[in-house]
């Protein structure tokens, strides 16, 4: 045969097998789909047929049949979905009273306070709204002594079958507010442009011998100086490089419209900071408290942030005006004085050293410093040598300065012993 002839006869037998043999795959893969699918329609398989050409597929198809059956896990399931219907759906309350009053918190079971919903409390049998529905409800002028409050039933939330009992107290007590961190605001949480009005009250009293330059350490004196997020980013090692030895950090404020509790967006970066750069660390909280009560709030928001940290220098109150129209800048001087007290007092009964921040004028003409049991002053007064003939432990003496590590005007203070 010619060579040829006998290739082209052996590339038609091999197509042909190979026909074959395709047909043969096609036909059994047909019959193992309709098995698999008589096997879904429920229909009975043949424990004899097809035993030994099953395929992995259809093995895996068995295998994890249990995942497509709806009613494998219906028990666990119908109390995982009961329990993910209630979740935050139980509350509880949380009341404190400090003076004659009381603060009532309703909480979810996550702890957090409960927003945006119409809720209602009795005080031994009478109503109260919580009227902003900030989940807190505020009863003041109550005469001392025993009461029950109860949370009303509400949508679907499950409140609690007993009343809570509370005392009421008579009148304030100089210790921190448990519950305090509840009503700490964030920045983003207020509009801070009309919260935060803090002004420099001692620039008004300036005079041209101000020093506006670093003080050089001196024995039993140290230099350093106050800031809070007006300074922005701060390099604290080319603070430290450059003569600072302490620091006096803000912590927070009350917000001078409405009295919100808020937290210094840049408080904990600043401490941590300033402390890693070797930098000794006080704090300060600007108030606008209009009672003793509203001062052991911010003295108790201040002890919250601080967490039990060790502090080289006091905790102070800053006592100064808000612009004119803040909610405390009319205070008289004795309600003024109780306030300062009473933060004062909140803060050393926590074990820490409590002092008051104010101008020359303010020491003079809104306080009342014999009322005040030997806090540490912190005088702001611009000039080379202070008016002011009142004791003081700390002068900041300008808040023109200038120092490397920080852009724009600084604070400058020298200590003569106030963190010792």
């Amino acid at each position: 045969m010619d060579s040829k002839v006998r290739g082209l006869a052996i590339f038609c037998a091999l197509f042909i097998m190979g026909l074959i043999l395709g047909g043969v795959y096609l036909i059994n893969r047909g019959q193992g789909q309709g098995r698999s699918a008589d096997a879904q329609a429920g229909e009975p398989a043949d424990p004899g047929k097809g035993k030994k050409t099953q395929t992995a597929q259809e093995d895996a198809v068995d295998y994890y049949a249990w995942m497509g059956d709806e009613t494998f896990f219906d028990e666990d399931k119908s109390d995982y979905e009961k329990r993910m219907e209630n979740y935050g759906k139980k509350l509880s309350l949380f009341a404190t009273s400090v003076e004659k009053d009381l603060r009532v918190q309703i909480l979810n079971d996550l702890g957090e306070l409960v927003t945006g919903e119409e809720l209602y409390i009795t005080l031994n049998g009478e109503a109260y709204k919580d009227l902003d529905r900030d989940g807190i409800v505020y009863i003041g002028d109550l005469t001392p002594g025993e009461y029950e409050v109860a949370l009303e039933p509400t949508g679907d939330y499950k409140v609690p079958s007993t009343p809570l009992n509370i005392h009421v107290k008579d009148k304030v007590e100089y210790i921190p507010i448990d519950d305090i961190s509840l009503l700490i605001k964030t920045e983003d949480e207020i509009d801070a442009e009309k919260e935060d009005t803090q002004e420099d009250g001692a620039r008004a009293d300036a005079d041209d011998t101000e020093m506006t330059g670093i003080w050089q350490s001196e024995e039993n004196r140290s230099f350093g100086i106050d800031v809070s997020k007006w300074n922005q980013e701060i390099d604290w090692e080319k603070v430290r490089a450059a003569g600072v030895e302490f620091a006096i950090i803000r912590c927070g404020y009350r917000g001078s419209t409405t009295g919100t509790l808020v937290e210094d967006p840049r408080f904990y970066q600043n401490v941590e900071n300033a402390r890693a750069a070797g930098v000794k660390v006080g704090l300060y909280f600007f108030t606008q408290a209009t009672s003793a009560v509203e001062a052991v709030e911010e003295a108790s928001m201040v002890l919250c942030l601080n967490n039990g940290e060790a502090l080289d220098y006091p905790i102070f109150i800053d006592t100064e005006g808000a612009g004119g129209n803040g909610r405390a800048d009319g205070l008289d001087t004795e309600t003024r004085t109780e306030v300062c007290r009473a933060f004062c007092e909140t803060i050393e009964s926590a074990g820490y050293r409590a002092g008051i921040y104010a101008s020359r004028n303010w020491y003079y003409d809104r306080l009342d410093m014999s009322r005040l049991e030997d806090p540490v002053i912190w005088l702001a007064e611009y000039r080379e040598q202070p008016l002011y003939e009142g004791k003081y432990e700390m002068w900041q003496y300008t808040s023109g300065g200038s120092i490397d590590g920080i852009e724009g005007r600084v604070d400058f203070d020298v200590s003569f012993g106030a963190n010792g």
